[in-house]
């Protein structure tokens, strides 16, 4: 086949089964690794070999930058002692467990080579992790536990694999596996802050964002490669690398930098992990040949895959069982801190293997024993936990009820957010004006900066079936100009009466804006519950303390204002002090917030269906 086809045809194949998944809400994983499989066995598909190099240095730094600038560094720290409880504590036990499985079920190997293999499927996919369980809804800091084990274990089971395979040809000490394992991690954390200390002085400098991007693409190597020479974790300096210049990036990119970055990135990442799993289910028959040319038998290969696929899944769970029970029966603060055994059993059952564990795989040396089984071993793991995790995990989540991102919840602290930012913005704009400056303009300014945040709160209340708010309907209306204003261009086009340059750069004005309509959706509060302020966002102040949960209304379901001016209202307001209901800042009078600087009266609460957050006028507090 055609290199340039072959490659054609991948990209091809991922763009459609995994656009399929998403559409069907499958699994992809198990999906590409199912076409990879199918295409292994298709006449006239030729045998992929992976170069194993080719995944850990030219896949597995991109893909872990890509996850690792997405991740909140400050939700990695607030959760590093279950991060690394897993990505530390529990791939070294399930290395030592899973070893122990294999020298017992394969005559063939050895200790050492056992162990060599624990380390090989010891470490979970971050690609896996993310996409299942976001798809399985759970709550966010499970999320990001699993994101943070995914992307820090990878450098503990490659130590524990380069030690594995120095026992295979000698003799290694205690001390050496100490060292090694403090040089990996000591290292690999101090280049990769040197690595996003270098690239953000430099990101500080460049404000083109083709440059910018460009920078970007080589971070992961500038982090990676440099660790890798004094060997050190290239992967943990990536992931530090990833994880500080994410954090950082609002500071050091324009926005159309971060824009950029962004939408680059996310097409790399797209391509690069379905790719691997691609690439995976391809090796199946050359792992399938391997074995039979060395003369093992069927049933021997099946069962020591099976005894090691159950030993994987167990000692998990084990681990999970364990820790759980040392903390409910630790100290007072200990206890403070156990999980739910809700939680502590999805952990349990999040533990999809992927591209680290195939890589490691045909990273044994020829010499392992028992290598041709291995490596089918390893392929049968990851095949497996993506199949019975993959499957299993979000009915497991939703049979213990665990709660994961509510709309409505996000929705009110957006607007919540946008509503302060928009009053910062404000009192800039009153510190840095000038006599000089139009007064028209600074009305645009203002406006601007009110209907920012009033689209965040009309995500609350009746949906646009029930009533079109205020922005959409300027969203609705300016789309159908911008739609005019393109057409009338393309004329000119066609026409041949303007430069092509000039054409491209009016086009180009009309698609921005068009891209920046604010666009409002509906969010929905869950059936049979109110919406009212999330705990760890309500906040305290004198006036919400004293205020009543509810009142009687003067006028239920109607603003008496807009009764007696003839006007109309979007949604709906009650004065917790006098019962007066007002309209919302989206109204065109704004009766509540005018009801509050005529009395004084602080605290109101929404009266649209399905809520009850109430909003502090005086301190600008959600309660």
């Amino acid at each position: 086949m055609n290199p340039a086809l072959g490659i054609v045809a991948l990209v091809v194949t991922v763009a459609v089964v995994a656009g399929a998944a998403r559409r069907f809400g499958w699994s992809p994983p198990l999906l590409l690794i199912g076409a990879g499989v199918i295409a292994s066995y298709t006449p006239g598909v030729p045998e992929v070999r992976i170069d194993p190099q080719l995944i850990l240095i030219g896949l597995l730094p991109p893909l872990l930058y890509a996850a690792a600038i997405r991740t909140s560094l400050v939700d990695v720290r607030a959760n590093r002692q279950a991060i690394l409880l897993l990505s530390v504590g529990l791939v070294a036990f399930t290395t030592l467990v899973v070893g122990l499985v294999t020298w017992l079920v394969v005559p063939a190997a050895t200790l050492a080579a056992g162990f060599a293999l624990g380390a090989v499927v010891a470490p979970p996919d971050a690609v896996a992790a993310t996409t299942i369980a976001r798809r399985a809804a759970m709550p966010r800091r499970l999320v990001t536990i699993l994101e943070g084990e995914s992307l820090l274990n990878d450098a503990t089971a490659l130590v524990a694999l380069n030690t594995a395979i120095a026992a295979i040809t000698s003799v290694v000490t205690v001390q050496q596996v100490a060292g090694d394992f403090l040089l990996a991690a000591a290292g690999g954390l101090l280049t990769g802050l040197l690595a996003a200390f270098l690239l953000a002085k430099i990101r500080k400098r460049l404000t083109d964002p083709v440059l910018d991007t460009t920078l970007s693409f080589v971070a992961p190597y500038v982090a990676f490669l440099p660790a890798q020479a004094i060997h050190a974790s290239g992967v943990l300096a990536v992931v530090v690398t990833g994880l500080v210049l994410g954090h950082k990036a609002h500071r050091l990119q324009t926005a159309a930098s971060r824009l950029a970055e962004n939408t680059n990135w996310s097409t790399v990442q797209f391509l690069l992990e379905n790719v691997v799993f691609i690439l995976i289910g391809l090796q199946l028959r050359s792992m399938l040949d391997g074995v039979r040319e060395a003369g093992t038998s069927s049933r021997l290969a099946a069962l020591s895959c099976a005894a090691v696929l159950v030993a994987v899944i167990g000692v998990r769970v084990l681990w999970m069982a364990g820790v759980h029970l040392v903390f409910l029966l630790g100290t007072r603060k200990m206890r403070e801190k156990a999980w739910s055994w809700h939680i502590s059993a999805v952990v349990s059952w999040a533990g999809m293997r992927g591209v680290v564990t195939l890589a490691a795989a045909l990273l044994l040396p020829e010499q392992t024993p028992g290598k041709p089984l291995l490596q089918l071993i390893a392929f049968t793991v990851v095949a497996g936990t993506l199949l019975i995790h993959g499957l299993t995990l979000p009915r497991l989540v939703r049979t213990l009820d665990l709660r994961g991102p509510d709309a409505a919840e996000d929705a009110l602290q957006a607007a919540s957010l946008l509503h302060n930012a928009s009053l910062a913005g404000l009192a800039r704009l009153d510190e840095v004006r000038t006599s000089e400056d139009p007064e028209p303009v600074i009305d645009q300014l203002r406006d601007r900066a009110g209907r920012r945040s009033n689209i965040a709160w009309e995500r609350l209340g009746r949906s646009q079936r029930e009533l079109e708010p205020p922005s959409a309907v300027y969203r609705r209306l300016r789309i159908e100009m911008l739609d005019a204003e393109r057409e009338e261009i393309l004329r000119a086009r066609d026409a041949g009466t303007v430069d092509d340059e000039v054409l491209r750069g009016a086009l180009a004005a009309v698609d921005l804006e068009e891209s920046m309509l604010d666009r409002i959706e509906d969010a929905e509060p869950r059936p049979g519950d109110e919406l009212t302020t999330p705990e760890g966002l309500a906040e305290d102040c004198d006036h919400l303390d004293k205020a009543p949960r509810v009142i009687a209304p003067q006028t239920p379901g109607q603003c008496q204002e807009c009764l007696r001016e003839g006007t109309s209202w979007v949604h709906l307001r009650l004065c917790l002090t006098c019962g007066q209901v007002g309209c919302c800042d989206s109204s065109e009078r704004k009766h509540a917030t005018a009801h509050f600087h005529d009395t004084d009266h602080p605290v109101m609460r929404s009266v649209e269906p399905g809520e009850a957050w109430r909003w502090c006028y005086v301190d600008e507090l959600l309660g």
